[in-house]
């Protein structure tokens, strides 16, 4: 109620002092010769020697004159422009006259910002029942700079009623300035410009400029209604929802290749690569693998095989920005809805293949938590050996050390390699077995990074905050047991509760190796932990308050905030209840349709359905690890009882 009452103090008051300042720019240009002035004005046989003499008179009155008129023909809107601008050009040449009704306008655009903030929706709804254009449309458009552009070479369409609609895009008053007053610029020019001509050569000339852009206002203005409609249509076009569907038809190789030289030689600044494609001359179609221990991986990945452009298989959620997702499409990046069925994506994989094309793919689907190959799905075995055609492996090493999943930079002194290797002619794949196929490209794919570090003694990762970021990977304290309480700062890993301690020296050890020498060691204990009391427990549960996000609709972001409510992670599988876009609503992922549920290290855990993601933020994020090991174990027993049925 408070809050109400100042606001209408606000606007009373802002009224009151709007009415006091119009009322003084009245008596302002109304009085003595300024009146002249004005007179003479809007006269059709006004001479430039009697307009100059009228200026000589007022000195610089006159420039503040033809500033306020300016001004007031934007925020009364019913005051034409043009007799103003023309008599600008006539009376102080084009550069000059262009600068005086460019600040009258900048004055009043921003007296119109400020009266739409404090009256902004009752203003805004006497426009827009005044005009054939449609704002909600245009405001949703992509495109929205451009729509404002338009706006000004469009007739019947005030400048005070344009900066009306650019205020309401909720913009700041810097975007929303230089919209406003650039647009304005192109009209400026051309009437002052029409008084210059009329000084500068000669009237007939003048008038038959004049002429020539009343006939086309005429035809524009008859012809208003099918014009406002195609640019209806233009907008309705670029407000369409962006989809993260569709794939760049045309391959950009340059593209790739400046991205490859330029974001691997950065990543290059702190970390030794040694690449080597043992391999020769790849053929094509064919189709390439590569282990996942690093966000990274597909910068290595993409300098070994470059010159073959390859397409690669990426996570769909990239795609949901609008400006990444063009980027990346062009680069030959296909989208995937990770571990669930994504149609879309295997028809694009086969007419890569079709057309003579390389595919190249993480198949783990994630990075990997501690350095460690995690196994891939089922599907992606069958999809191998269905396609049929030549299958070559990248095996990655030193690259989880070099960027972990949980940690927040690269780490200098790290040494990464990858070999380049044929798995898989086209004979093999007829030969072979599924069984067979599975055992050979695990045991391709297979990695450990701890037992890599072993055959590199020399190696020293230099990076004072080693170990910040294992706080999201170890979620249970090995000495008070507690769930969530462990922290890190720079190379220490403590428990805030009980006060458990240990130091990360430079090759990932702890300089106390009891009871673990390294991380991965920890995260196997509490995986085990974790086991057993889910198979002591059959109610266990894991649950917590989120909230929801969901793919931007309009493509400006990645994600947007859809909802907040709980998730719930048993036997059965994971549920959501709470909110989605205002509604409430049960969502059930039953067990049997997760594979596992996918997490960012201190960020969420996530799942596809289609081409949507659901992606839940919890309260403390130390959690969402436990939810990718959950959604494992659970997984294990629900495929060990249906195999056993």
């Amino acid at each position: 109620m408070a809050q109400k009452k100042s606001n209408r103090k606000l606007k009373i008051f802002s009224g009151i002092a709007a009415v006091v300042i119009f009322l003084g720019l009245m008596v302002f240009l109304f009085s003595g010769d300024n009146f002249l002035l004005l007179k003479e004005i809007f006269q059709e046989d006004i001479t430039r020697d009697e307009l100059q003499d009228t200026l000589g008179r007022l000195g610089y009155k006159g420039y503040l004159t033809f500033g306020i008129l300016s001004m007031l023909q934007v925020v009364l809107t019913v005051l034409p422009a043009e007799p103003v601008q023309v008599m600008s050009g006539i009376s102080f040449g084009f550069l000059k006259g262009s600068l005086i009704c460019l600040v009258g306008v900048f004055v009043g655009n921003t007296v119109i910002y400020c009266l739409y903030k404090i009256y902004g929706q009752r203003l805004e709804e006497f426009f827009e029942k005044n005009a054939e254009f449609d704002f909600e449309t245009a405001r949703r458009s992509s495109k929205v700079s451009i729509v404002v552009f338009i706006l000004y070479f469009l007739p019947a369409i005030p400048y005070g009623l344009i900066c009306f609609f650019t205020a309401s895009m909720d913009g700041r008053y810097p975007k929303y300035i230089f919209l406003t007053t650039l647009g304005a610029v192109p009209s400026i020019c051309i009437g002052v410009g029409l008084g210059h001509i009329a000084i500068a050569s000669s009237w007939v000339l003048s008038i038959f400029v004049f002429l020539v852009l009343v006939v086309l206002l005429i035809i524009l203005y008859k012809n208003k209604a099918k014009l406002f409609a195609k640019v209806n249509e233009y907008m309705r076009r670029k407000s369409e929802p962006y989809s993260s569907k569709t794939v760049a038809k045309k391959y950009n190789p340059w593209l790739y290749r400046f991205l490859s030289l330029t974001v691997g030689g950065w990543y290059a600044r702190k970390i030794h690569i040694r690449l080597e494609n043992k391999a020769g001359t790849l053929e094509k179609p064919s189709l390439v693998i590569c282990n996942h221990g690093s966000f990274i991986d597909f910068i290595y990945a993409a300098e070994i095989i470059k010159k073959s452009n390859p397409h690669f298989i990426t996570a769909r959620m990239y795609f949901y920005h609008k400006r990444l997702g063009n980027l990346v499409r062009k680069v030959g990046c296909i989208p995937k809805s990770m571990f669930t069925t994504d149609l879309e994506n295997a028809k694009n994989c086969m007419r890569v293949l079709k057309d003579g094309g390389m595919l190249a793919m993480m198949p783990e689907a994630r990075l990997s938590t501690i350095g460690r190959y995690e196994g891939i799905h089922d599907t992606t075995y069958r999809f191998i050996q269905r396609v049929g055609v030549p299958v070559y492996v990248i095996q990655m090493r030193g690259d989880y050390f070099a960027r972990p999943k949980w940690g927040k930079n690269m780490r200098r002194g790290a040494c990464v390699t990858g070999t380049l290797e044929q798995l898989f002619t086209r004979e093999d794949l007829k030969n072979l077995s599924l069984d067979e196929l599975k055992a050979k490209v695990d045991n391709a794919l297979d990695y450990d990074e701890f037992e890599w570090l072993k055959t590199q003694p020399n190696l020293r990762y230099k990076d004072k905050r080693l170990a910040e970021g294992l706080e999201n990977i170890l979620c249970r304290c090995p000495k008070c047991d507690s769930r969530y309480t462990i922290k890190t700062e720079r190379r220490k890993v403590y428990c805030e509760k009980c006060g458990f301690e240990r130091l990360l020296d430079s090759r990932y050890a702890f300089t106390e190796p009891v009871p673990f020498e390294n991380f991965a060691k920890w995260y196997e204990w509490q995986t085990e932990v974790l086991d057993k009391e889910i198979a002591q427990n059959p109610d266990f549960a894991l649950e917590e308050e989120v909230i929801l996000k969901h793919s931007s609709k309009d493509g400006k972001t990645m994600l947007r905030e859809a909802g907040k409510g709980v998730c719930r992670l048993d036997q059965t599988g994971l549920t959501y209840r709470g909110t989605e876009d205002g509604k409430e609503i049960e969502k059930v992922f039953p067990l049997a349709e997760i594979y596992r549920i996918l997490f960012g290290a201190g960020e969420d855990f996530e799942l596809y359905e289609g081409n949507e993601i659901w992606f839940f933020v919890p309260r403390d994020t130390r959690c969402c690890v436990e939810w990718y090991i959950a959604s494992g174990l659970f997984k294990e027993r629900y495929d060990n009882v249906d195999i056993a049925e």
